[in-house]
């Protein structure tokens, strides 16, 4: 499964590695947060998303590795990767010898940090599960890497944003949404996942928000009988072109065209750039309700 998904895309990688260890592995990982301990200068960041974190709170040049698809800001391209979902490089771990390994439980192997932590790292877990969360993160990375005041700017701002997105759309008419996040197979999110944060905000309505796990594997003719007005997608040509969905004019949102692309990354990496693909989904809806 893990395989699968890195194939696909950065973004379905993210969203889909979740789906393996979180709930087996919860509240397993240590946190460094102790003031008393200097200020990280040497971080291995283990997934994309606690990079640009880094970058965002000016902490960036500390980063001395990283795992594949870390490519924002520009200058994390350059940073060199030491693994992946398939696991990490433990030797060049040591070979860098940080004084913080910034995990991520949810993507990163259970084993991995686990071992890790029997080397005697520096371990912190970045692993947002709301929107909420990333400003939480931002200042705990801030405050391990003395940029606790840059890191404040950044959460403040970004808490501030969301917020006001939150005030200006919890009385509008509700949409229903299918948010399409593969189309072979046909899988789609439900209650627990990120992108339901998204669309929470925005004021729709998940037509799987009770499906039985986060990630579902659906059918074309379950989403038939949603009714769904509107029909997200990242921009994946996998995903966009997997499915024709104007074979099923019956759906009102293929029947009125309200079917949207959007950049991955912004609607599932859990960082400050979370706010563009928040208003992102908002306008889309905004469309739907004319």
């Amino acid at each position: 499964m893990l395989r699968l998904f890195y194939s696909l895309s950065l973004a379905i990688t993210l969203i889909f590695t979740g789906i393996v260890s979180v709930t087996a592995y919860a509240n397993e990982i240590s946190v460094v947060d102790n003031p008393a301990v200097s200020p990280a200068k040497r971080i291995i960041a283990l997934s994309p998303q606690s990079v640009e974190m880094l970058f965002a709170i000016g902490a960036g040049d500390s980063i001395v590795a990283t795992t594949d698809y870390a490519d924002y800001p520009e200058q994390a391209k350059k940073i060199p990767s030491i693994g992946g979902s398939y696991g990490v490089q433990i030797e060049r771990v040591i070979e860098l010898n940080p004084d913080l390994v910034v995990v991520w439980q949810s993507g990163n192997k259970m084993e991995d940090i686990k071992q890790l932590q029997g080397l005697g790292f520096n371990i912190v877990n970045s692993d947002p599960k709301t929107l909420a969360d990333v400003a939480s993160d931002l200042e705990l990375l801030g405050k391990l890497t003395g940029h606790s005041i840059k890191a404040k700017q950044v959460a403040d701002d970004y808490r501030q944003q969301l917020a006001d997105i939150k005030q200006q759309n919890q009385a509008k008419p509700v949409v229903k949404v299918f948010y399409q996040l593969w189309s072979t197979p046909l899988m789609t999110v439900a209650k627990g996942s990120w992108i339901q944060n998204l669309i929470d905000v925005c004021h729709g309505e998940n037509v799987f928000y009770d499906a039985a796990s986060e990630y579902p594997q659906i059918s074309i003719e379950n989403v038939l009988l949603t009714g769904a007005e509107v029909i997200l997608q990242s921009q994946d040509e996998g995903n966009v072109l997997g499915i024709n969905w104007a074979d099923w004019p019956e759906l009102p949102a293929v029947k009125k065209q309200h079917i949207y692309q959007f950049d991955a990354d912004l609607l599932h990496r859990a960082t400050p750039r979370a706010i563009l693909g928040v208003n992102a989904v908002c306008e889309a809806l905004d469309k739907v309700r004319g």
